[in-house]
């Protein structure tokens, strides 16, 4: 897998986390609480991502 892109867009007391993967151009979104670290921020939309990615494989 290549680079994974982050961004991260504040809503109130949560942040809305998107994850992408640039070569297979899937996203992955989660909304977390804005108290987390940006390092948990990003394992847990990567979480998703690769959950998303590995459905896709076994379709």
């Amino acid at each position: 897998m290549a680079d994974v892109l982050f961004e991260y867009v504040r809503m109130g007391a949560s942040v809305r986390v998107t994850a992408i993967e640039p070569d297979t151009k899937t996203e992955a979104v989660v909304v977390v609480p804005a108290g987390l670290s940006e390092k948990e921020m990003q394992a847990r939309a990567m979480q998703k991502l690769l959950y998303i990615l590995k459905k896709k494989d076994e379709a």
